[in-house]
């Protein structure tokens, strides 16, 4: 089985400048916001701000990876990020409700908008947002983890298209009702994304089955194995986004040597990996030991 064990060195200068980049831009439609009067622009700030910290995350999270693991935390720091995604979810989720509600509250009662500095405010994020995207480009074609942080940055540059769009149908055709609904189509993209992200950090906390992964169809795929006579005792995981943990009891056969129980379990590391992309394996080998035989112990 060929391997590619070539290593690509991701850019952390650009990583860390693409983090301020993106904070300064959040300030900016900050205040923008603030004194063109404009929802939309405020609404896309926190969308550039959420950006920001994934980016923030996804940087700690490869200079946490590089970490060995020790005694106390043998499994390293690999959910750092995990926790932080939550968080960092949760509470824009809370945020955007009450953007949506003073954008309802804007519906029926417009406010005047400077359509001009909204504009401008919007355009500077755009072209910000777009020198980000190059910047981390390179890297996303070898990293997942900056991969995440480079559709981060194409969100934000529709979203700064969008909000410029908007303030032309109002500089032109006096639209003020666009800034609203600016507002609540963003939101509902943030919300959208926010509630993913939270689904799937839960269920790595609670140790769920990876999405995508059938025990069923592993269990037949193991038993396949001639030396295997039945698999048992199943737990699948995920450490972070990207690590797979697998632990499992196989009944064997006969009563094996070693030296041939090491080849069968080498025969399962590699099914598991190269046809269900699990990347840890912890296999219990048995010879008429146990007397429960379910695939999943429930007590």
């Amino acid at each position: 089985m060929a391997h590619n064990n070539h290593h690509h060195e991701v850019n952390t200068k650009n990583i860390i400048f693409v983090i301020f980049l993106n904070f300064f831009i959040t300030i900016a439609e900050v205040l923008g916001g603030l004194f063109a009067n404009s929802l939309s622009l405020i609404s896309d700030a926190l969308h550039n701000f959420s950006d920001s910290i994934a980016i923030l995350i996804s940087y700690i999270a490869l200079r946490l990876s590089r970490r060995k693991s020790t005694i106390q935390k043998t499994f390293g720091f690999k959910r750092a990020e995990i926790l932080a995604a939550l968080f960092n979810a949760s509470v824009l989720i809370i945020i955007i409700f009450f953007l949506f509600k003073e954008a309802f509250i804007r519906i029926f009662h417009p406010h005047k908008i400077d359509s001009l500095l909204m504009m401008v405010v919007a355009i500077v994020g755009l072209v910000a947002n777009i020198i980000g995207v190059f910047l981390l480009k390179k890297d996303a074609h070898h990293n997942l983890n900056i991969k995440s942080a480079y559709l981060h940055l194409i969100a934000d540059s529709l979203s700064s298209i969008a909000v410029v769009i908007g303030s032309i149908l109002i500089k032109f055709f006096n639209i003020y009702i666009i800034d609203p609904i600016l507002t609540i189509i963003i939101g509902l993209y943030i919300l959208r994304e926010s509630y993913f992200i939270v689904r799937d950090t839960v269920n790595i906390l609670m140790q769920s089955t990876p999405e995508g992964i059938d025990i069923m169809e592993i269990k037949c795929a193991i038993e396949s194995i001639p030396e295997v006579h039945n698999l048992h005792h199943v737990h699948i995981w995920q450490m972070t986004d990207k690590d797979i943990h697998f632990e499992g009891h196989i009944d064997v056969c006969e009563d094996f040597r070693t030296s041939e129980v090491a080849i069968i379990i080498k025969k399962i590391e590699e099914l598991l990996t190269n046809k269900f992309g699990i990347n840890h394996t912890t296999i219990q080998v048995e010879f008429g030991t146990c007397s429960d035989k379910e695939i999943i112990k429930t007590c």
